[in-house]
């Protein structure tokens, strides 16, 4: 019953349940809700920044474009998930990532992430031999990023999505649900600029990810949009000295998708409703979520996450980090401090970073040890 508990909650991550009597402003959902987990570490304790922070081999989520500042020229991660936790101890999100710098201006990478619900046993009866399902989702993706000028680079990313959550036993002929999407990013970062009492460099960075056509598992199923979203973040580095520096971010995301809402306007949300919205289109709907919402400029505002972030390294060897993360209560209600650390030795880099939840709507990763592994190896580029 707890792995049944659990497929439903993680199915419905970002429903909330409001009363009959008015139409409260809606959270947005979405399909493959898992791409917007953070997979790795370093940005977990960052409060899931990854849009402007430095690059790392985990940039393939956050933004592909930092690939081409990276100073190893390549490097290999892996990362593991407990999702949860608490309930479960087989729902985890992994990822393998893997990045190759061809030059001074140019690289490429390529990425694995896989979200595993778990076993579930089905049976009518005690006695019965269990039929074991195993839900799954997993996307490969592809990057180029260019170095358009010393200072500033750009990427595209191509990638391939698998969802498969049906169950066979309710229907012989559930299949998977496939789809593609494409990611477009930027990425700014200054030279070192010195000040008083210490040097400094801006960074600056945007990701339109996930845009794609809807996916869905059946002929005469609902399509589901993909979380396409537009990231855009700012920081800045304080190099205090040559042991000690400390990267400081802010970042803001909205979905590129539209707001359900009353459409025909008689004060409830039905079929009807639900068919005007299954008629959008993926592009047009990128479009109208800038001002689709029904509460107006207000609501739209409520609609963007913020998070900020920290990172302290000394010597290039070990980090603390820390950040914020914060959702309206309206649109989902995700909002959580998190805490990091990094360990860097000759090629090798361990991350591990840790979740608390500040809502009364307790993340899933409440409790979790999210942890990364980085192999770097191959010659080093001079980018400072």
């Amino acid at each position: 019953m707890k792995k049944i508990f659990a497929l439903i909650l993680v199915s419905f991550l970002f429903i909330n349940t409001y009363g009959q009597d008015e139409i409260p402003p809606q959270p947005i959902t979405t399909g493959v809700p898992f791409l917007l987990i953070a997979a790795d570490a370093r940005a977990g304790g960052m409060g899931d920044i990854g849009v402007a922070s430095s690059s790392d081999a985990f940039s393939q989520q956050w933004n592909p474009a930092k690939y081409a500042f990276a100073i190893a020229k390549q490097g290999v991660g892996v990362t593991y998930t407990p999702y949860l936790s608490n309930l479960v101890n087989d729902i985890f999100l992994g990822n393998l990532t893997y990045y190759n710098r061809l030059n001074e201006r140019s690289a490429v990478a390529g990425s694995f992430r896989y979200f595993s619900l778990g076993d579930i046993e089905l049976r009518e009866t005690i006695d019965q031999t269990p039929l074991i399902q195993s839900p799954n989702e997993f996307t490969f993706d592809l990057s180029y990023a260019l170095r358009l000028s010393d200072r500033f680079s750009m990427a595209v990313a191509g990638r391939y999505l698998r969802s498969d959550l049906k169950i066979q036993a309710s229907n012989e002929d559930a299949t998977a649900a496939s789809s593609f999407a494409v990611d477009v990013a930027g990425y700014y970062q200054s030279e070192e600029i010195a000040m008083n009492d210490f040097n400094g460099r801006w960074r600056a960075g945007f990701n339109i990810s996930n845009v794609g056509p809807k996916i869905k598992y059946d002929e005469v199923g609902q399509e589901n949009f993909l979380p396409t979203k537009l990231g855009i973040g700012g920081g800045f580095d304080f190099i205090l000295d040559e042991y000690n520096k400390i990267a400081t971010n802010v970042e803001f995301n909205k979905l590129l998708v539209p707001t359900p809402k009353d459409f025909n306007g008689d004060g409830v949300l039905n079929s009807e409703d639900a068919d005007e919205y299954n008629s959008i289109s993926f592009i047009s709907g990128m479009f109208k979520s800038f001002g689709d919402a029904p509460g107006g400029f207000s609501e739209e505002l409520s609609e963007v996450t913020w998070a900020l972030g920290a990172e302290y390294w000394y010597q290039d060897v070990f980090a603390f980090r820390t950040g914020y993360f914060n959702e309206s209560e309206d649109k989902g209600s995700r909002k959580f401090l998190s805490l990091g650390a990094g360990f860097k030795y000759t090629s090798i880099n361990i991350d591990l970073s840790y979740l608390f939840s500040t809502s009364k709507v307790r993340s899933p990763l409440e409790g979790t040890l999210r942890f990364g592994l980085t192999f770097s190896f191959g010659d080093e580029y001079d980018e400072y």
